[in-house]
């Protein structure tokens, strides 16, 4: 069983930063590939990005290829997202999840989630 708890969302103009974390529980963190995903208002969720294992492979949607950044610690059991140049199309609720030996855009893969954490970017 792994906790997710997301922190580090709020309010900010456009083009600003922001960086997110996820800290997760447990002791097998390094087994779990982690992604970011959001949920727009009357939106589907979507993909933004994924990491393996051992933080050696990412991948992005295109619509935050460039600006946004996936990384992990695994000493300290920690996924990050760095959002970069960010956009009013970014305002989310941005949730992160662990999948037993995947990563990838496929969200029915995973097996954990958090609470989520809201992203506002004013225009």
């Amino acid at each position: 069983q792994v906790q997710l708890v997301e922190s580090g969302g709020g309010l900010v103009q456009a083009g600003g930063s922001l960086r997110l974390s996820c800290a997760a529980s447990g002791r097998t963190f390094e087994r779990y590939g982690m992604g970011w995903f959001r949920q727009a208002p009357g939106k589907e969720r979507e993909f933004v990005a994924t990491i393996n294992w051992n933080g050696d492979s990412t991948r992005y949607a295109d619509s935050v290829k460039g600006r946004f950044v996936i990384a992990r610690d695994n000493a300290k059991n920690t996924v990050y997202l760095q959002m970069n140049s960010l956009k009013p199309g970014d305002t989310a609720v941005y949730y992160c999840a662990a999948a037993t030996y995947y990563s990838g855009g496929d969200d029915g893969r995973y097996d954990y989630w958090g609470q989520g954490t809201q992203v506002t970017v004013s225009s």
